[in-house]
């Protein structure tokens, strides 16, 4: 190989850094640039993990050291689509790597999800996390809500919901956040589940904390935890599709003592209450113009261990409701894109088009490309499969291309793009860091998130900003 590789990466999350640190390490010399759409890197794991998370918060110590190597160039705020077509970018590299996630709310498909007060639980934890481009204001005026999905981030919402604001004072949440929390009116969060205890995705971490909340009683119906109790008792496990019952897993012994904890509490002191349904499936958000209930069906698990509805239904008063049903990728402008999983079609990491071809020079990682589940661990197995195909193909993208324009710099600056860069998250690192050591508050927070994206492109460009 006597050329130089150029390589593009989408998205600066953990997938696009973590693709980016196993290519710099596969290619010695090879040129990376990390394209993120706003001012500071780390995606969701800034935008998209609750405040209060510290240990999963952790990764960006490992993402900062792969950032601070010097093998990856950081670009932010550049939305590649609208200041970069795809067409710029593979007149400048080799290949791009698509690692955009999937940041959108996932449909629940439901007469009245359209009615004011019915919100995606992506948009309310983009709120609580300080995301420059959500309003900066949330109404949270219903003494009860609903959040339906018995995933972590449903957990998440209903903890954010139901835990008092000055217990996230030593956090990084925003001070609009904290404004908006204290100003809310929620007593009884009701977190719904279509299936049975026994058949949560939630982890052990994320449910405990739930019984750790000062001042919230947990509440739950004994009627949830009656299905086959002889195979967990604890917790009441479903059948499997064959109709037998599952063997408990570690994981599933874990959560089983903790509602099993919780079953046994004494409840009715605290001021605000967090109920958890289970086999309650969505049939219809009621209203008018606003939210004013939220009709269910009772379900059962029927012999052969399917899920089936008992035509039992009840309906909740309830002010606002808010959808935790999983995440959907958004397409990027001259890339295939599959509606139905809401992934980028690929081999391998390798996008194909209509017809299963492979795209030269085009790759994706991460949520994007599998869709939205797994850990951590996936996602850099993930990288690591893109990468070693990308790897595999390199002496025909040298061949086939070579990159005709000069440095990217060059082209977004000529088109006035206000473009941010390593330095500059390391100045707006240190801004926020600051921000929470000088708090009038009564603690010292870990820092106060910068919110308004032009505040942050001029902390991060070293700017002077003249705010009213």
């Amino acid at each position: 190989m006597n050329r130089p590789i150029r390589v593009a990466i989408v998205g600066a999350g953990p997938a696009g850094i973590y693709a980016g640190s196993i290519l710099a390490n596969r290619v010695p010399g090879v040129a990376i640039d990390l394209f993120e759409s706003l001012p500071a890197p780390y995606g969701l794991i800034r935008y998209g993990v609750a405040p209060d998370h510290p240990r999963i918060k952790g990764i960006v110590t490992s993402l900062h050291e792969m950032l601070d190597g010097g093998a990856i160039r950081l670009i932010g705020n550049v939305e590649v689509g609208a200041d970069l077509s795809v067409a710029d970018l593979r007149a400048h590299y080799h290949a791009v790597i698509f690692a955009t996630g999937a940041i959108r709310d996932a449909d629940l498909d439901i007469p009245g999800v359209e009615l004011a007060g019915s919100y995606g639980a992506a948009d309310f934890v983009s709120w609580y996390d300080g995301h420059p481009d959500v309003p900066r204001d949330w109404t949270l005026d219903a003494a009860h809500v609903a959040v339906i999905g018995n995933g972590n981030v449903a957990l998440d919402v209903a903890r954010i919901l139901a835990k008092h604001p000055e217990d996230l004072l030593t956090t990084e949440i925003p001070d609009n956040v904290v404004a908006g929390l204290t100003a809310s009116a929620v007593t009884d969060v009701h977190v719904f589940g279509r299936r049975g205890p026994a058949d949560v995705k939630f982890t052990p971490i994320e449910l405990r904390e739930l019984g750790e909340l000062r001042d919230v009683d947990i509440i739950l119906d004994e009627a949830d935890f009656a299905v086959d109790a002889s195979a967990n008792p604890a917790v009441g496990a479903s059948a499997t599709a064959s109709g037998s019952a599952p063997k408990p897993s570690n994981q599933s012994k874990v959560m089983a003592r903790i509602f099993g904890s919780w079953r046994e509490r004494e409840v009715g002191s605290a001021s605000r209450r967090l109920h958890l349904h289970f086999f309650h499936k969505p049939l219809e958000v009621l209203g008018d113009q606003h939210v004013e209930a939220i009709r269910f069906e009772r379900t059962a698990i029927d012999a052969d261990g399917r899920l089936v509805g008992t035509g039992a239904v009840h309906d909740y008063p309830i002010g606002a409701v808010y959808r935790a049903v999983g995440y959907y990728g958004s397409p990027v402008n001259d890339v295939p894109f599959a509606p139905e999983t809401g992934t980028i079609p690929n081999a391998g990491g390798r996008v194909i088009d209509a017809e299963g071809r492979a795209v030269p020079g085009l790759y994706a990682t991460g949520w994007i490309k599998r869709g939205p589940v797994g850990l951590i661990g996936h996602t850099k197995s993930d990288a690591t499969e893109t990468i070693e195909n990308l790897v595999d193909d390199l002496e025909a993208l040298l061949t086939a291309t070579e990159p005709t324009g000069g440095d990217i710099l060059s082209l977004l600056t000529s088109r006035e793009v206000a473009f941010t860069t390593w330095a500059g998250w390391l100045r707006l690192d240190a801004h926020e860091r600051h921000l929470g050591t000088s708090t009038p508050l009564a603690v010292e927070r870990e820092r106060v998130k910068v919110v308004p994206r032009d505040e942050q492109v001029a902390i991060s460009r070293d700017e002077v900003l003249a705010l009213s």
